[in-house]
C-alpha cells in the first residue's frame, strides 16, 4: 500500500516536472514575452508579463486540483470550448511552425514524400483523442 502511494507520488512529480520544464522551455527558447513586448512597444512592462504568465500558471494548476463546477449556458460553454480549441490549436500549429519540427521528423524517420500521411495522422491522432476525452471522460 505504502509502495504504490509512493510510486504515485513519484510519477506526479515527475510528470508536474515535465510539463513545468517544457512550459519553461517554450517560453525560453521561443522568446514568447520578449516578443509580446516588442509588439505592443511596452518593453518597460516586461516583470508585469512576467509575473502575469506565473501567476496564470500557479492559478490554472491550483483550480486544476479543485472540483469546481461553473453554471454557465449551454451557448456560453460552446462559444468558450470553441475558442479553447481554437487557442491550443493554433498555439500547436504556431509551434510547430517555428520549431520546423515536421521537416525535421520526416527527414530522420525516411518519409519526406508521404509526409502529407504524416500530418494525417497527427490532424486525426488529435481529433481521436478529443472525442475519446469528451465522450468518454466528460460527465454529462
Amino acid at each position: 500500500m505504502v509502495i504504490n502511494v509512493l510510486l504515485l507520488l513519484f510519477i506526479g512529480f515527475a510528470g508536474g516536472l515535465a510539463v513545468g520544464a517544457g512550459f519553461v522551455a517554450f517560453l525560453t527558447v521561443l522568446g514568447v514575452i520578449p516578443r509580446l513586448t516588442q509588439l505592443t512597444k511596452t518593453m518597460k512592462m516586461i516583470h508585469y508579463y512576467e509575473l502575469a504568465v506565473v501567476a496564470g500558471a500557479v492559478l490554472g494548476g491550483w483550480l486544476s486540483f479543485r472540483d469546481s463546477i461553473l453554471d454557465l449556458p449551454v451557448l456560453l460553454t460552446i462559444f468558450i470550448g470553441l475558442l479553447s480549441g481554437v487557442f491550443n490549436g493554433m498555439l500547436a500549429a504556431a509551434l510547430t511552425e517555428v520549431l520546423n519540427v515536421l521537416p525535421i521528423l520526416a527527414k530522420r524517420v525516411g518519409v519526406q514524400e508521404k509526409i502529407i500521411y504524416l500530418l494525417m495522422a497527427i490532424v486525426l491522432g488529435k481529433i481521436g483523442g478529443s472525442l475519446f476525452q469528451w465522450i468518454y471522460f466528460v460527465d454529462k
